[in-house]
Formats: C-alpha cells, sequence, structure tokens
C-alpha cells in the first residue's frame, strides 16, 4: 500500500489528468485495480516504469520546446474518401470499414487497389516545415489493420497487398531527417479490425469491443475474462512485434496511441513496458496506458477537434484537424479558416500545451488542395510569429478581453485577436515593470509607448487599425521575474467571456466536457452545495448586459441564481428541452460594478432531474451609457 501511494503521489504531481475539480472521486484508480491489472501496477512501481521515468524530462525536452507538429491519416480508406458502394459515409471517413462493417476479404480487394503514385515524402515534409510544424506523426496502421509500412510480423501491410509497392513510412522518416522534423507514428495497438483475435471487428468475427457490444460491451474482460487469451495472442502475435518493428527498423522519436479502454490495463502496460525495452528514449503519448485519473505516457492527451481547453496540469496536446474527419473524405467541406489554427495555436501555447493539427491526404498521395490553403496562411503567420510560439511557456498573466499571452524568461508575447478601440491596448495584472515593447512582426522593433496607470495594469498605444487581422503579437521585455496579478480585469469596451473552463469550481462532482465547438461546458452539477464563480475587478464602474449560455440536455432542469458578490441579479428556470445539444442562450439583464474587485456566482436554489445545466459560459457586454 505504501508503493501504492507514492505512486499515486508521483503521477498527481506530474502527470495528473484532471478532467474533473479534485475531491473523493479522485481516490486513486490504483486502489480500486482489478487484480490483474493491480499485478501489472505493481510491477511497474517496482521497477520498469519508476526507472523510464528517470530519463522522462531528457526525452521530452524536444516536444516542449516543439509546441507544433503535424498529424496524418492515410490508409486504405483515403481512396473511398468518405463513399462506399456509391453513397456517402458519414463521420470519420478512416472508420469507413467498421461502419460499413465491409468483410476483411472485400477490404483487402479494396487495398489490392490502393496505388498513392502521386505520393511524395518530401513533399509532404516541406509542406510541414515551412507551415512552422517541428513534428510529424503519421498512422503506420488504423483501426482497419492494414499496415502502412514494410512489416515483416503481418502480410497485411502496403508492400505486399497494394501494387504501390514502396514502403512510405521510410520514405517519410528521410524526409524528416532532411529537414529537421521529429518523426513518429500512431499505431492502433488496441482495436484491430483485420485480426481473428483482436478487439473491434463483430461482423467477421465473434469479437468484443466492436459496435455490436457483444461479451459484456465496453466492459467485456470483466464480464468474461475468458476471451482474454485471445487478445493476448493477438499483442503477442502482432501488435507488439509490429511496434517493435517500427521502433527498430525507423527509430521514430515519438509513438501515438489511442483506444486503450479496448483491452485492460495490464496488457497497456505491457505493452509501454516492451517499448520501454525496446527505446528507452522514445515519447509515448498518454492514451496507451491510463485509467481514471492517471495515465503512464510521457504527456496528455486533451480532446479530439478542440476549440477550448480545460484546465490541465502538466504536459499535453490538443488535436484539431482541418475540417471534422481526420481520414480524408471528398464530402467534408467544413474546413476551418487559417485564424482559427493560428488562434488556436496561440491559446494552446498560452495554457502550456502542443497543437499536433491533423490533416488526411487523399488516396492518391497529394494533400487536398483546400489543407495546402491551411498550412500555407498558418505558415506565413509563423513566418514572422514564430518566436512567439516555439519553446513558450504557460502564461502567468491573468486571461485578457483581447486575446492571450506565451511566456519565454523575461519576455512576455501578446496574442492581440481582438484589436482595441482606437488602438488603446489595457494589459491587466503585469505588476513587473517594463523596459521595451514592440510588434514582433516588425523588424525594427519600433519601440511602442508604454504607460502605467496603476500599480496592476499598463496601456500601450498601438497603430489605430490591426496589423495583422489573426493574432497580432506584441513582446514585452520585462526586468527580472514576472510578477503578476491574476484577477481577471474586466473590460469597459468589449465583450467579456467568462468561460466555464476558466471558473472556479466549488464542490465535488463537477466534470469537464471535452472541448469541441459548443462542447467546452462543466456538467455534473448536480448538488446544492456546487457553486461556479468568476473573480473579477474593474477600473471604474461599469454597467453590463448579462448573457448566459449553456448546452441543452434532457436531464438538465431547475433554478439558479446569478449573484453579484452578496447581491442576487437574476433567478432563472432551467427547462428540460425537446432537443438536447442544442446551445441555449438567456439574457439575464444588467448590473452595474463598482471599481474593485467583484464575486460573480452561479448557485443552484433547485436542481429537479439529473442536473442543473451544462454550463459554457458567461458573457459581460458593457452597456454603453
Amino acid at each position: 500500500m505504501k508503493k501504492i501511494l507514492l505512486l499515486a503521489g508521483l503521477m498527481v504531481l506530474t502527470f495528473s489528468f484532471v478532467r474533473a475539480q479534485k475531491g473523493d472521486e479522485d481516490a486513486s484508480m490504483l486502489n480500486n485495480a482489478k487484480p490483474r491489472d493491480q499485478k501489472a501496477i505493481d510491477e511497474a512501481v517496482n521497477g520498469w516504469w519508476i526507472n523510464s521515468m528517470k530519463t522522462h524530462e531528457q526525452r521530452i525536452a524536444w516536444w516542449r520546446e516543439a509546441r507544433f507538429g503535424m498529424f496524418v491519416h492515410w490508409g486504405i480508406y483515403s481512396m473511398p474518401g468518405g463513399e462506399w458502394k456509391g453513397h456517402k459515409v458519414g463521420g470519420y471517413a478512416e472508420h469507413l470499414m467498421r461502419k460499413e462493417r465491409i468483410p476483411r476479404s472485400e477490404y483487402l480487394e479494396l487495398a489490392h487497389q490502393f496505388n498513392p503514385v502521386k505520393f511524395n515524402a518530401d513533399e509532404w515534409i516541406s509542406n510541414a516545415k515551412k507551415a512552422g510544424m517541428r513534428y510529424f506523426i503519421i498512422t503506420a496502421k488504423h483501426h482497419d489493420g492494414f499496415a502502412m509500412f514494410d512489416s515483416k510480423a503481418s502480410d497485411y501491410n502496403i508492400v505486399q497487398q497494394t501494387p504501390f509497392k514502396r514502403d512510405p513510412m521510410a520514405e517519410l522518416a528521410a524526409a524528416c531527417k532532411k529537414y529537421g522534423i521529429k518523426f513518429g507514428f500512431y499505431y492502433s495497438h488496441a482495436f484491430d479490425w483485420e485480426h481473428p483475435d483482436a478487439p473491434g471487428n463483430d461482423w467477421d468475427y465473434d469479437n468484443p469491443g466492436g459496435d455490436s457490444l457483444l461479451h459484456g460491451g465496453a466492459n467485456w474482460f470483466d464480464v468474461h475474462p475468458e476471451l482474454l487469451p485471445k487478445v493476448v495472442r493477438y499483442i503477442d502475435q502482432k501488435a507488439i512485434p509490429q511496434i517493435k518493428e517500427l521502433l527498430t527498423q525507423y527509430h521514430p522519436d515519438i509513438l501515438w496511441f489511442d483506444t486503450p479502454h479496448k483491452i485492460p490495463l495490464s496488457e497497456n502496460l505491457r505493452i509501454l513496458k516492451a517499448i520501454r525495452e525496446t527505446d528507452p528514449n522514445v515519447v509515448v503519448n498518454g492514451r496507451l496506458a491510463r485509467s481514471s485519473n492517471f495515465m503512464f505516457g510521457d504527456y496528455q492527451n486533451t480532446a479530439d477537434r478542440p476549440a477550448e481547453f480545460f484546465p490541465v496540469k502538466g504536459d499535453w496536446e490538443g488535436i484539431p484537424t482541418t475540417n471534422e474527419s481526420y481520414g480524408y473524405s471528398k464530402f467534408d467541406l467544413s474546413h476551418k479558416p487559417v485564424s482559427y489554427f493560428v488562434q488556436l495555436l496561440a491559446k494552446a501555447a498560452s495554457r502550456g500545451g502542443n497543437i499536433l493539427m491533423n490533416i488526411g491526404p487523399m488516396g492518391d498521395g497529394e494533400f487536398a488542395p483546400k489543407d495546402l490553403e491551411i498550412l500555407k496562411g498558418i505558415g506565413q503567420w509563423m513566418d514572422k510569429n514564430h518566436e512567439s510560439i516555439y519553446g513558450t511557456t504557460k502564461s502567468p498573466l491573468a486571461i485578457q478581453s483581447w486575446g492571450v499571452s506565451t511566456q519565454k524568461a523575461d519576455k512576455l508575447y501578446l496574442h492581440v485577436f481582438n484589436w482595441p478601440e482606437k488602438g488603446n491596448l489595457i494589459l491587466g495584472g503585469l505588476k513587473s515593470n517594463v523596459k521595451k515593447a514592440y510588434l514582433l512582426a516588425d523588424p525594427a522593433k519600433k519601440p511602442l509607448t508604454i504607460k502605467r496607470f496603476n500599480p496592476l495594469d499598463l496601456s500601450l498605444s498601438l497603430p489605430e487599425k490591426a496589423t495583422d487581422p489573426i493574432d497580432a503579437v506584441i513582446v514585452l521585455e520585462t526586468t527580472g521575474n514576472v510578477v503578476t496579478d491574476t484577477t481577471r480585469l474586466l473590460s469597459n469596451t468589449t465583450t467579456n467571456s467568462l468561460l466555464a473552463f476558466d471558473a472556479q469550481l466549488k464542490g465535488k462532482g463537477f466534470k469537464y466536457g471535452d472541448g469541441k465547438t459548443d462542447r467546452y461546458y462543466v456538467e455534473g452539477w448536480n448538488k446544492k452545495d456546487q457553486q461556479i464563480s468568476w473573480q473579477v475587478r474593474l477600473n471604474a464602474p461599469v454597467t453590463y448586459k448579462i448573457v448566459l449560455k449553456y448546452l441543452s440536455s434532457n436531464v438538465g432542469e431547475g433554478t439558479f441564481q446569478f449573484i453579484a458578490d452578496k447581491n442576487t441579479v437574476k433567478e432563472e428556470n432551467i427547462l428540460a428541452p425537446k432537443k438536447s445539444g442544442q446551445v441555449i442562450t438567456l439574457d439575464l439583464g444588467t448590473v452595474p460594478l463598482a471599481k474593485g474587485t467583484h464575486d460573480l456566482k452561479l448557485i443552484p436554489v433547485e436542481i429537479k432531474k439529473t442536473e442543473l445545466m451544462k454550463l459554457l459560459e458567461i458573457q459581460l457586454i458593457p452597456v454603453k451609457q
């Protein structure tokens, strides 16, 4: 028990996966582990895992410095591009085999037609380099089980089953070395739809882990442990041998895994142990071996396709994609603008995280034109502003209404998304003295006028029109250590968005949404002693219009109060909707706030169903007098 508690303490300190406010629900999964998992945990604690973490800081250093990488989903599924037998297949295009329940024999026939003659590894990596990306990860084997490399462990691979006959992974590894890009693989270890013993394929085989929820569904290995030897055989005969091939043949800098919940923790740990024995220096993401609030990898992963980021301790990474599918889909035209990715990258860096941006190349081996356009736009911004991203750390500044900030030593980088009226930028909460300020994109570094108007706040005189409509970066060179006040200064000219992700959560049971568009909510609000609050301050009295946004849910219903300091501004009812998943906007009226610090709170009065609501944000909009 002493060793288990020691491990739990170490993991909380360095790798805690914070998805909920800390409380009793954070009690270590180690104390509730299944016997087989506990044995694997004990072995890790007593030896190989603890030893592997002694060199963690060395192997993760390049990854922290990089901040920006390219993720590529490319395989047999890229050729049909979201179409099967004449009809559109929605969702992730790389899941074609599962969604259409394509038999292995028929999928193999598709492989026999796969001939990406326009594939050019040099062009791929050159495009990543020009976009400012410093690491590159590609699907060596996705869930379909088809290896995109020359595997001796299985003939179900691109060299032996396609007319292409080449090994694109070897060519990409060489191109990465040429351009100075760190190289890595995605490998689907727990899902494999071609192998008769692996989880996932329940249309060809009587296997667990698939959509039909056979043999106990998600908990199949607990309900039917007698099935586990089959999966162990797949891991021994295919997964571990192929992972070792990737490590010894291509010498990657990083390995990326997903869907660990399809197999027991003990098997995930066994795979991680094999990796550490083969190459102790390779970085491993956090989706290989994890349970509850803990993981055994080198860094954590937040949600896929994030729009906002919930609080995370330690090293973490978000994985947006240019549209909505990760694999190429000819029907998915929902590409986001360049500004979305530039600002998302700045947001992630400001919170101490990385962005691994995905594209899905076409079946012929070329990048889609829209993806190239996005990469070009990001590269144009990075050419002038990369200093504000690479090697930066989490910002010590409070949230600002105009954008976000990053830090590197005694420099602060202000990422201005919303240009201030008449060029008057107010920076709230910086106590340190600033010896110089200038626009990062300005080669001459022409000084900007700085005025301190109180011990906490500064104003900067900027050009009246935005120098960059996406993200104009201002460099502040400070004297000595950066000292800040973390209470948010509200703007009296523009809308202030107080996100639920940035609130103080009082009470046990809260959980965060995954951060996707319209999913940046706090949920689990089911007790009257739970409160959500924000501490803010003002330099002058302002009256604000208060707008609340939440995601509708058929289990959310009740009554709440919005309180400014100790005064109830509005009491409002939440009704269970006929349709869940819609963003609901409530006008809570206006509130006058005096100069000084204020506590803004949402407290429940009555909770009628499972929870009160899934809160997204509160907006404070200045009312012009």
